[in-house]
């Protein structure tokens, strides 16, 4: 992991702004461990409104609509721990490395961010130190302890994706995307499961894009570093824009993700 300057030397978080991890049930007893990196929509009062509209703040953009919802439902469901990441990803893309364009986007799908233009590399490391690097600081840490126990383990991360791209006019018609990179385990046999318990929603693997080394962190960093079985869910946002729609979905994905690791503790050795 990245270290940068000590985070007492940094000036970004003031008293009343929100802690960077949040954490729900962090002793769940399941496999299981979930993340949401893009769960929050804080800004830093340092940063104002980052010099966009207020309704750009409840895009996709800003935020990964719905996925917090749908985290906490299977974390309720499986008896899962959970860790949420609380600040906007305009204000830096907790699922990004430090070296990545994108890590601090100067424009996110034809919006404008004045706040991001020209970041001084002082300001950049600023954000990740103060925000980033405290959430997989403390990934790492839960991660550690329950490997070092010696049982089965599970990473999956929780987000959604906007049904079409504004900045394009890129349209995505279907439900649920199972990402991953080197290692396709977890997700094949997740698709597998949630297949046969939901026949009319539409799964695709690899969509709408696939995890790499430049435009991910937390699978690349705790998943395939450490060899534990992970996947990254894409739920289309239209569909879990409110409570209820969460709920449907973390009901629908907790019964599959629960087999799919069943079905894997027996070949984690012998991949």
């Amino acid at each position: 992991m990245l270290r940068l300057a000590d985070r007492d030397t940094t000036r970004l978080l003031q008293a009343g702004d929100p802690d960077p991890v949040e954490w729900i049930n962090s002793a769940g007893r399941s496999a299981i461990f979930l993340t949401c990196e893009h769960a929050g929509r804080a800004v830093p009062a340092a940063l104002g409104d980052l010099g966009i509209a207020p309704e750009e703040m409840d895009r996709h953009i800003a935020y990964d609509v719905g996925a917090e919802g749908v985290a906490r439902g299977i974390s309720q469901h499986l008896d899962a721990a959970l860790v949420l990441q609380r600040y906007s990803r305009l204000v830096i893309d907790c699922n990004r490395p430090f070296a990545a364009a994108d890590c601090i986007v100067a424009q996110s799908d034809g919006t404008v961010v004045p706040a991001n233009a020209d970041v001084s590399d002082r300001d950049r490391r600023g954000r990740y130190v103060e925000i980033h690097q405290p959430l997989h600081e403390a990934i790492a840490v839960a991660l550690d302890q329950r490997q070092a126990a010696g049982k089965a383990l599970f990473l999956v991360s929780v987000h959604s994706f906007t049904p079409m791209m504004r900045a394009t006019g890129v349209v995505r018609n279907f439900e649920l995307g199972l990402l991953y990179n080197r290692d396709a385990r977890f997700a094949e046999q997740l698709a597998e499961f949630f297949r046969l318990s939901n026949p009319d929603i539409t799964v695709r693997l690899n969509e709408p894009y696939h995890v790499d080394d430049l435009s991910d962190y937390t699978i690349p960093m705790h998943g395939e570093r450490r060899g534990i079985p992970h996947v990254l869910l894409e739920v289309r946002n239209d569909l879990i824009n409110d409570a209820r729609g969460q709920q449907e979905w973390a009901d629908r994905l907790a019964g599959p993700l629960r087999f799919a690791a069943e079905a894997l503790e027996g070949t984690i050795d012998g991949r």
